[in-house]
């Protein structure tokens, strides 16, 4: 089995900036991509951004040139860095391994979620 866990999150002010982390853990043969995703009450799950395992990123289009992912390979750890932060990220933020676990084939493994919340 493969875990996900998530640290950091909570209260910032608008304007600030908060750090998430995640690691990935258990029986990993290989991590294909990890991403950051976010679901506001009333809507639904997006994705914030996405680093697969050669290093190359995707972010969505309303966090562009505040966020950045990183992952350090061999930890299996992905790091969100969220800067200029604005009310609107407010959200439950939930970490994704697409992996392969062994023995038991590609699948995506999802974390319990942090809360971020930014206020005016």
């Amino acid at each position: 089995q493969v875990q996900v866990v998530e640290s950091g999150g909570g209260l910032v002010q608008a304007g600030g900036s908060l750090r998430l982390s995640c690691a990935a853990s258990g029986s990993i043969f290989s991590i294909i991509a990890m991403g950051w995703y976010r679901q506001a009450p009333g809507k639904e799950r997006e994705l914030v951004a996405s680093i697969r395992s050669g290093g190359s990123t995707n972010y969505a289009d309303s966090v562009k040139g505040r966020f950045t992912i990183s992952r350090e390979n061999a930890k299996n750890t992905v790091i969100l860095q969220m800067n200029s932060l604005k009310p609107e990220d407010t959200a439950v933020y939930y970490c994704q391994a697409d992996a392969i676990a062994l023995g038991r084939g590609r699948a995506d493994y999802w974390g319990q979620g942090t809360q971020v919340t930014v206020s005016s």
